[in-house]
């Protein structure tokens, strides 16, 4: 096990570039890589050595299914009253707690960087969409161009989401 002493900016910048293996990481304060803000990771034994593994590959399937329902949910009948909730969910995430995170915050994705930096994993993508393409292509894209098309699209499918609900609405009290 590593000591980690509160404060010292050299084990801080040891930790950030030598990650303790995540089935002998010790409980520590270590600095998140963007905001730089410290936080308490617990020591992966236990329950934890099992959780945080399944729950990386959970926020994985989650998150992607969730992303990719938002893009095509409208295309189906059955499905669009809950992809307009999706949508709502998500826009609230990204526009209302934003005001106090930041622009287009997701509570999804700061979990799911939680439990990875648990794992020792220190992730440099600000948006989850960045993230996935750069973990599926290998290509390290301009995250600006990724955010402006992550929403462009969110936008057209919300459009589409209320209009089409909208419409399906008035067919069916007719």
């Amino acid at each position: 096990f590593l000591i980690y002493s509160y404060g010292d900016t050299r084990a801080q910048r040891y930790t950030m570039t030598h990650p303790v293996p995540f089935f002998s990481r010790a409980p520590c304060w270590h600095s998140h890589p963007l905001t730089k803000e410290f936080t308490f990771v617990p020591a992966l034994t236990g329950i934890n050595c099992m959780l945080y593994p399944f729950l990386n590959i959970f926020f994985f399937v989650f998150h992607t299914v969730f992303t990719l329902f938002n893009i095509a949910g409208w295309l189906f009948p059955k499905t669009r009253k809950l992809h307009l909730v999706t949508m709502l969910l998500t826009a609230g995430s990204w526009f209302v707690l934003g005001i106090w995170y930041g622009w287009g915050y997701c509570l999804c994705t700061d979990w799911h960087w939680d439990v990875r930096e648990a794992l020792g994993y220190h992730d440099r993508s600000d948006s989850y969409i960045h993230f996935l393409l750069l973990k599926l292509t290998g290509k390290n894209f301009n995250p600006q161009l990724v955010e402006n098309t992550t929403l462009v699209v969110f936008i057209i499918c919300f459009i589409l989401s209320v209009w089409l609900n909208i419409r399906d609405r008035k067919k069916r009290s007719l």
